[in-house]
């Protein structure tokens, strides 16, 4: 299962956009801006394929010289369960302390928590609410 990172605007980055829509915009009646993609020129973004076809992806953006943030993790349904994710979530790991980040933080979905804990990461701060579903913030140290 090759783990890339992938050019914005390249045809795997569409394969990206269609997955992380599939599986969490339209669940939510959501769709993408121009800009949000737009602004994704500045962030690393990371997927797993088998096949030319992707698996699972993630977003990473920077927040401060230490500090990079994942969104958008997704992972296609048929794949869920089979360790896709955690592969996926090792090699961001991986790619974000090569960088230099010091903590990788996110915006966990309820329904996700679970999965983020098996990866060792912790629950900072109060339940809120975001696209109008429940998250928490979560963190791990990189190094």
């Amino acid at each position: 299962m090759p783990l890339l990172q992938i050019d914005h605007n390249s045809e795997k980055y569409q394969q990206m956009v269609q997955l992380r829509y599939e599986l969490l915009r339209k669940p939510l009646g959501l769709h993408f801006s121009d800009e949000e993609l737009a602004r994704e020129t500045q962030d690393i973004l990371l997927g797993a394929f088998e096949d030319s076809k992707i698996l699972a992806c993630c977003v990473l953006t920077k927040l401060d010289a230490e500090t990079v943030r994942l969104r958008q993790m997704a992972v296609n349904k048929k794949q869920q369960g089979k360790g896709v994710g955690n592969t996926l979530m090792n090699f961001a790991e991986r790619i974000a302390a090569d960088m230099g980040f010091r903590t990788l933080t996110m915006h966990a979905r309820n329904t996700a928590v679970g999965f983020y804990q098996k990866c060792g990461y912790r629950v900072v701060g109060s339940e809120f609410i975001e696209v109008g579903i429940p998250h928490h913030v979560m963190q791990k140290p990189l190094r």
